[in-house]
C-alpha cells in the first residue's frame, strides 16, 4: 500500500498545495486523486504568478481581458477562478462523499486586505458568490484585522481557509472567530453547518530559527510549534462549547498543516509530512513533497495528542534566545509582506503579458 493511502487511512487528508491550467489540461491532478490519495487542493499568488508565467495556457484568455480593458486584478481573478471552479468539480464526489468534510479548493482574497477588515469580508463573499461551488474555502489571513473578517464571514455562510497563522495563541484567536461565528448563526437560525480550516505555516519556523541555534535543535522549532498546536486543537474539540454546537450540527474547523516542504538540503525531504502525520487533519503539501512522500514516506506513529515534547523543545529553544512569541509575530507580519510582494509580482506579470499580447501601447491600462 502506498505510503499516501496509509496517511490517508490513518485519518488525515493530503492535498496537494499547487494550482496550474497544466495540472488540470493534462489529467495530472485527475491522476493524483486516483492514485496518490489526493483530496483537495490549495492556491496563493506565488502559484499563480509561477504558474502564468511559465505556461501559455494562460495567454488566450490574458489576450481576450486585455482586448475588453480587463484590469489586471479583476483578469486575475478570472483566470484563477476558472481554473479553481473546474478543481472544485474534481473533488465534488470526495466532497459529497464525505459529507462536506473534505475535497475543497481555496482561493484567496487580495493580500492587500490584510489590514481590512470591510474590504475582506466584502471580498470573501463576493468571490464566494461568484465562484458558486460549495467546496471553495476563501483564504483570510490570521492577523487581527483577518480575524474580524473570519467571524462575519462564518456568520454570512462563506467558508474559510484561515492562513498565515503560525502559533498557538494566532490560531486560537482564529478558532474564537469560527466558533463566535457559527453560535452567531445558531442564535438566528441558521444552518451551523460552515466549513472552516486554520493554516498552521511549519517550515518557516526553522528556516527563521536555524541558524541562531545548536545542530541539536536544527529543524525542530516547527515540530514543536505543531504539537503546541495540536494539543490545543485536541482540548478545544474534547471542550464543552464545542459539544454544544457539535449537538447542534456544526462541523470542527479542521488544522491545516501548510509550508510542509523541507527547506534545509541537509534534512530529509519527508520530515514534515511524516512528523505531522495526525487523524482529523491536513498536510497540503508541494508537488515535490508529495511525490517524495508517495516514493520513500513512512509513516512512523501519530503525533501525541498531549503535546509529547513540545514544551521541553521549546524551552531549550528559549535557552538558546528564541523567544517563540516574539517570532510568531514576526513570521506573521513578514508573511503578510511577501504575500504582498507576491500579488505585486502576479499583477505585473498579467500586465507584462497583456501588453505583449495586445501590443504595448495598450499595456499601460492593466499596470
Amino acid at each position: 500500500m502506498k505510503s499516501t493511502r496509509q496517511l490517508h487511512d490513518l485519518g488525515q487528508s493530503l492535498w496537494l498545495d499547487n494550482m496550474t491550467r497544466a495540472l488540470l489540461d493534462s489529467g495530472t491532478l485527475s491522476a493524483y486523486i486516483r492514485d496518490l490519495s489526493v483530496t483537495g487542493l490549495t492556491s496563493n499568488p506565488t502559484i499563480f504568478d509561477s504558474a502564468i508565467k511559465e505556461s501559455p495556457l494562460y495567454d488566450a484568455a490574458i489576450q481576450r481581458g486585455a482586448a475588453a480593458g480587463t484590469k489586471a486584478e479583476a483578469l486575475f481573478y478570472e483566470l484563477a477562478l476558472d481554473d479553481l471552479t473546474k478543481a472544485a468539480d474534481l473533488f465534488r464526489p470526495i466532497h459529497e462523499a464525505t459529507d462536506g468534510v473534505d475535497g475543497w479548493v481555496s482561493l484567496e482574497v487580495s493580500p492587500v486586505l490584510a489590514d481590512d477588515t470591510a474590504g475582506s469580508i466584502e471580498a470573501a463573499a463576493s468571490l464566494h458568490a461568484r465562484a458558486a461551488r460549495t467546496n471553495l474555502f476563501i483564504k483570510i489571513p490570521g492577523t487581527p484585522a483577518g480575524v474580524a473578517a473570519i467571524e462575519e464571514s462564518i456568520f454570512a455562510g462563506v467558508p474559510v481557509n484561515v492562513t498565515l497563522l503560525f502559533s498557538r495563541e494566532q490560531y486560537v484567536a482564529a478558532a474564537d472567530a469560527y466558533v463566535r461565528g457559527i453560535e452567531r448563526r445558531i442564535a438566528a437560525g441558521r444552518d451551523p453547518r460552515v466549513g472552516s480550516v486554520a493554516s498552521i505555516f511549519i517550515s518557516r519556523w526553522d528556516v527563521a530559527a536555524n541558524d541562531k541555534v545548536p545542530d541539536r535543535l536544527r529543524n525542530r522549532l516547527g515540530i514543536a510549534i505543531a504539537r503546541r498546536v495540536y494539543k490545543c486543537y485536541c482540548e478545544r474539540l474534547a471542550s464543552a462549547r464545542w459539544k454544544t454546537l457539535e449537538s447542534a450540527g456544526a462541523v470542527p474547523q479542521r488544522l491545516l498543516w501548510a509550508s510542509t516542504g523541507t527547506k534545509d538540503p541537509k534534512a530529509s525531504d519527508t520530515l514534515y509530512v511524516e512528523a505531522l502525520a495526525a487523524p482529523d487533519t491536513i498536510n497540503t503539501m508541494p508537488e515535490k513533497t508529495l511525490h517524495a512522500f508517495a516514493q520513500h514516506g513512512r509513516i512512523q506513529g501519530v503525533m501525541p495528542r498531549d503535546g509529547g515534547d513540545a514544551e521541553k523543545v521549546l524551552a531549550e529553544f528559549a535557552r538558546e534566545g528564541v523567544n517563540d512569541a516574539k517570532l510568531a509575530a514576526d513570521l506573521q507580519r513578514e508573511g503578510t509582506q511577501s504575500f504582498d510582494k507576491s500579488w505585486n509580482s502576479l499583477l505585473a506579470r498579467i500586465a507584462e503579458k497583456s501588453a505583449a499580447l495586445k501590443g504595448s501601447a495598450s499595456g499601460a491600462s492593466f499596470s
